[in-house]
């Protein structure tokens, strides 16, 4: 295993900054999963960690080495591709093996590291089989072998998964924890897919327009988002957001919403705000309960295990336009509470203001 440090690192394509100024450490054995939405330029920063795209300007260190101009073959990596990338005219071995021929390895060690790492993803069924003859996840698990086989310090993935239906996803998702648990390897992982970056990752780097907008243990980026967009981006369904203002106490009012300020919370000057609550942190209540704030049903959404409840508060809770309103989503675990619950039917709530977020209106960064 090894480490990766980028430093000052800036990448332009075609004239177009993809990566600005870009720090970031990666520690030896850790699962690191890049994470944001198509075009951030999490694919390119992985590709220019493999050496598959030139750096404008910065350094790449692998291990406590420069390999900023190193070529791929040089760096100690093996690379994961979204599109499998194997030869169909290859048996399952012989696609593992294919690198290692190149570089000239001797057979008898060629064939124990084949045959250790087939055993290892229960491909030793498969390897006189080509492409062509196997499943999308069996052909996602030849590419990950073909680069387990090199013995690389550092393995990347490039949304390995994406091409996968949701079941199998989920399966190699779990294996690929197993595996890291297994081998110790450094991993990077790109993934634009939450649930993946939440399950696999030992940290998460949260990407948007070539810059890092949070880095932290999953748990941490999940619970006390760094801003607006981080908090918007994780979680399903998305966190709710409401326009609103502090009070001199610290606790926030908007279209008929309070919310307290939490036991020990750090004074706040008053102001402009804008709450964000996560789906969990909403507790259905009796509206007769007290602290409990009205509201009406907008939408009830069935999701097998629990339910998801929309709730129109504010303004639309009198009668008033739904334009006027608060909304916010309640995650329902038991189907008892959600009973009888239609769009239109009153409903009380309560937030668990210890759990919400706040953030300036204007910057959008964490208050």
């Amino acid at each position: 295993m090894a480490n990766v440090t980028l430093r000052g690192l800036h990448i332009a394509l075609g004239g177009r900054s993809i990566i600005r100024d870009l720090d970031l450490h990666v520690e030896p054995g850790e699962f690191l999963v890049l994470l944001g939405p198509s075009g951030c330029g999490k694919s390119t920063l992985l590709h220019s960690i493999a050496g598959l795209v030139e750096t404008s300007a910065g350094s790449v260190e692998i291990g406590g080495r420069d390999m900023t101009g190193a070529d791929p073959s040089e760096r100690g990596i093996g690379m994961v591709f979204q599109s499998y990338a194997l030869y169909p005219t290859m048996t399952v071995e012989a696609n593992m093996s294919f690198g290692l021929r190149i570089a000239g390895m001797p057979k008898d060690e060629i064939r124990r590291r084949v045959r250790a790492t087939a055993d290892m993803l229960q491909l030793d069924a498969l390897l006189g089989r080509k492409p062509g003859q196997l499943s999308g996840g069996q052909r996602q698990r030849v590419a990950i072998g073909r680069a387990l086989v090199r013995e690389a310090d550092v393995l990347l993935f490039d949304e390995p998964l994406s091409n996968l239906d949701a079941k199998l996803r989920a399966e190699l998702r779990r294996e690929l924890k197993l595996l890291h648990h297994r081998l110790g390897a450094t991993m990077i992982y790109v993934t634009h897919d939450q649930v993946e970056a939440m399950t696999l990752a030992t940290r998460i780097v949260v990407m948007r327009g070539g810059e890092i907008q949070q880095v932290g243990a999953p748990l941490d980026v999940y619970e006390r988002p760094a801003n607006r967009f981080v908090a918007g981006f994780l979680g399903a369904p998305a966190m709710s957001f409401v326009d609103g203002a502090l009070d001199e106490r610290g606790g926030f009012a908007a279209h008929g919403l309070a919310v307290p300020p939490p036991d020990g919370a750090p004074a706040r000057r008053p102001g402009a705000a804008v709450l964000g609550v996560r789906a969990e942190h909403v507790r259905l209540a009796s509206i007769d309960e007290e602290g409990a704030q009205r509201g009406t049903v907008a939408l009830v959404e069935p999701m097998g295990s629990h339910q998801v409840v929309w709730i129109r508060c504010g303004a639309a809770a009198e009668g008033a336009a739904a334009e006027g309103a608060a909304t916010l989503a309640a995650l329902v675990h038991d189907p008892r509470a959600a009973a009888g619950l239609a769009p239109g039917a009153p409903v009380g709530f309560a937030v668990d203001a210890a759990r919400a977020s706040l953030f300036d209106p204007q910057s959008g960064e964490r208050l």
